[in-house]
Parts: C-alpha cells; structure tokens; sequence
C-alpha cells in the first residue's frame, strides 16, 4: 500500500470514530508516519500531548496541538487488506483519543481496547 493509499485508509479509519467522541476532542492533529520510534517499532500509534484532564486555565496560551500519529509499516505489517487496515487504524485512533482524554493503558485493557 502507498503511503496516499494508507493516509485514504487512515482517513476511512477516521470516519469509523463515533461521531461524539470525536466532537469531545478538543485541539488535536492525526498525523501519518512511516514507521515507529526506534525503542518500540511495533508500535502502531501514539499520543503526545496534554490530556483534558490534566488542563488548566493557563493550558491554552500560546500551547500546540496535542498529535496523534499513526505508524505506516507497524500497522501494514499487521494487515493483510485494506479494510484490515482502515478498521486497525480505527482502533489505534480511538485508543489514542483515550489518552487524550486521560484514559491509561490499564484502564484501556480492561475496557478490551488491547
């Protein structure tokens, strides 16, 4: 898959977000890069950022958006279409959008969201 065929995919996985949650989030950027950071090149996605719960009144003065990237070759690895692909990406989406809620990975796991 070229990297246009996966930012489609990644925007189809996009769209898969509830409608709700995606209105809660509040100044964040999804971004697409090939592959993962060194120390953990399986990692599919990732939030960087200050969660809801963490801000304060002075948070937004001058602050960038919070990014949520997706992983281009951990991610094709992993599927073998591009529905497979569209739905992975839809789950990294919304698991990274806990964290920007203020959701941990513990609390992740035990909603079943692995």
């Amino acid at each position: 898959m070229t990297r246009e065929e996966f930012e489609d995919a990644v925007r189809d996985g996009l769209d898969e977000v509830p409608a709700e949650l995606a209105a809660m989030m509040d100044n964040v950027v999804v971004l697409v890069e090939d592959e993962a950071p060194a120390d953990d090149p399986e990692l599919l996605g990732l939030y960087e950022g200050v969660p809801l719960t963490e801000r304060d009144l002075h948070w937004a003065a001058g602050s960038l958006p919070d990014r949520i990237t997706i992983y281009r070759n951990p991610t094709l690895a992993i599927c073998e279409s591009r529905e497979d692909v569209v739905e992975e990406v839809a789950v990294t989406v919304v698991h990274e959008i806990a964290h920007h809620f203020g959701i941990d990975d513990d609390r992740l796991h035990e909603l079943g969201w692995d």
